[in-house]
Parts: structure tokens; sequence; C-alpha cells
């Protein structure tokens, strides 16, 4: 599922922030929002802006400019979302009236996602885009994008784990990059884009470290597959600040994927152990996770913590032990909840 960084949502609750007269909290599917005084009402619809929003130049947006505006040679010009706190409240996205925005019918229903209408984009870290090394084409077609869908976007996705065994694996803060077999051959890739191998790809440099390409082709080879796609996070200094820590790269995998199918944990980890590859750490892994977690709260709290060595903890993924197709996300269940420890802490 595509994220939604701009859609009509409902406010379903409004709260007094001791001490403001000018401010109060809006509440917007799992999210808070800062908002002016009066405003809005509850059960009134909405434009809600997701953090990590990159919203364009217009009079619209110009209150931003002081705490939001961002200019890079990618990206540039705009306004960039991020948690805050104001008065001691987080505020996790922008609330703006329906009627701010000419470019949507008055008819516009409920859940209408505006994000394309509105020239919204996702904010990109220059880093994320430039140092997987030479583009030489998009993902392939077993290399899906790797976004979960956070928590706080489909609350309702908690009870979607009702008497399902789950488990619970570090959201490690790196660059999502990925490696393939097919007919075709072997394949490195970014987040969006498909890498070559011309000395400029760090993670190309970790493939030839460990020996991922021979230990996949081989193993590719022994059980006559078609196409085997594993993707992982690539943390190492230099890359997302390094708030792991780290000395030196390295890869940690997160999904594994044989002749197009996600493969569920247990098989995951075997293949693993076969390739010497380092999995996601997993925390936790139990059954009905709504009877332990019933809240977007409680799970927030779950996904608090630090990295072995120091530095918040980005959050927490959440799946099934075996995949299950889910309509909510039109894909196989799953969610992410970031710490909003870690969102205040590290977002620039």
């Amino acid at each position: 599922m595509s994220r939604k960084l701009a859609s009509i949502q409902r406010i379903w609750k409004i709260e007094p922030i001791e001490g403001a007269d000018r401010i109060e909290l809006a509440h917007v599917l799992g999210w808070q929002c800062v908002v002016n005084k009066g405003q809005f009402r509850p059960m009134d619809l909405a434009i809600y802006f997701e953090i990590d929003s990159f919203l364009p130049i217009s009079p619209v947006f110009e209150f931003m400019r002081a705490t939001s505006y961002r200019k890079s040679d990618i990206m540039g010009e705009g306004f960039r979302l991020r948690t805050m706190r104001f008065r001691g409240q987080l505020s996790q996205g922008l609330l703006l009236p329906v009627s701010h925005f000419k470019e949507i019918p008055v008819d516009a229903e409920l859940g209408t996602e505006v994000t394309e209408m509105l020239g919204v984009r996702k904010w990109e870290i220059e880093e994320r885009i430039t140092a997987g090394g030479t583009i030489i084409g998009n993902l392939p077609v077993d290399v899906p994008h790797t976004d979960e869908t956070r928590v706080q976007e489909e609350p309702e996705l908690i009870n979607d784990f009702a008497g399902v065994e789950y488990y619970i694996t570090t959201k490690m803060d790196g660059s999502s990059h990925s490696v393939a077999i097919d007919e075709e051959g072997f394949h490195v890739t970014g987040h969006n884009y498909e890498y070559k191998d011309d000395g400029k790809s760090a993670f190309y440099e970790l493939v030839k470290r460990d020996d991922i390409e021979e230990k996949m082709r081989k193993y590719y080879e022994e059980n006559g597959l078609n196409l085997l796609t594993i993707q992982g996070e690539l943390c190492a200094p230099g890359i997302q600040q390094n708030r792991l820590r780290l000395t030196r790269p390295e890869w940690y995998v997160f999904t594994i994927r044989i002749d197009g199918k996600r493969l569920g944990l247990r098989k995951m980890q075997e293949i693993c152990k076969a390739l010497e590859l380092q999995m996601v750490p997993v925390e936790e892994i139990g059954t009905d996770l709504p009877s332990k977690y019933p809240t977007v709260e409680a799970l927030l709290e779950r996904a608090d913590g630090e990295y072995p060595k120091g530095g918040k903890k980005e959050g927490i993924v959440i799946r099934p032990t075996e995949p299950i197709y889910n309509e909510r996300v039109s894909a196989a269940l799953s969610m992410k909840v970031v710490s909003n420890k870690y969102l205040l802490k590290n977002e620039d």
C-alpha cells in the first residue's frame, strides 16, 4: 500500500493544552496534532499531512517557513513536516481546513487521498538517494518497496493480529538495500533504484566483503529457484548519522522472497543461517497481539528503547510468523511502530 501523505480525515477528539491560550490538541487516526484554538471541532473533516511529508512552496504553507523550510539539490525547495513539541505536547503532522485548498472538490469524501493533487512528496534524506552508487534502472519486479505501514496510520491493524502468532523485530536505523537473483542475473538495489558495480556503492562493497552473491547463487542453483530476493537494512558509519554506532557496514535481513513469495519467520531464519547473513533482531514472539498491546499508546511504549551500543532505537516492526494477506493494506499483514522518543531526538 502506498503511503497517504495527504488525505481527508476526521478529527475525532479535541483536547485543551494546559497553560496554552492559543493552541489545542486535535486527534486524527492514531496521531495527534497541535492546532490553533477554535480552528476545528470534533468530527470535522480536515486535510491531514503526515510527518515526513515535503510540502510545496505555497502561500498556504508560508506560516511554516521559520521552522520547516528546506532546500536541497535533490528535493528542491519546500517545507518538511517532522515531529515537534509545543507546550510539552507532541505534534505529529499538520492539520488544515479543507477550504484552504481550491483544488479539492467540495464533495470529496473521508479518506480521499490528495497527495499528488497538492504536490506533496515524501521527504528523502539525500544520503539515502546518493549512497547506493550509480543508478542503472528502477527496482526489479521482485524487489518491492519496503515501507511498512505505521500503526498510527491504520490503528485497526492491531485488531487484524487477533489470534495470530506474531513476531516483533527491532527497526534498524539505516538505508534499505536488497539483492536478488533471477534469470537475468544478480541485482543490487537501494530503496528506489538498481545500481551497478562501478566502485561507487558502499553496499556492493559489503556484498563482496561477505561473499553474498556467491552464497546466494549456490543456494539458488542447488534449490532450482527462479527468483531469490533478500531485503535488508544497511547500517554503517555515514548512514543515518550511524545511530547504531557501528565501526563498519552491516546488513540486517528483514524479508526473504522465493519465487515471488514472502517467507515466514522460521524459514527466513533457516536461510539466513545457511547463507551466514544477519537478521534483524527478533525481540518477541507471541500470539494474539491485541490482548497484550491493545492500543497505539501501548505499542508506542513497547517501541521505546536503545540499540546495544546506545542511541535511541527507531522502533519495532510487527509481522505474523507466517505471511497473511491483509485487505486493509492490500499486502502482507505488517506494521511498524516508530518511537516518539526517537522522533523527537533524531529528526533534523
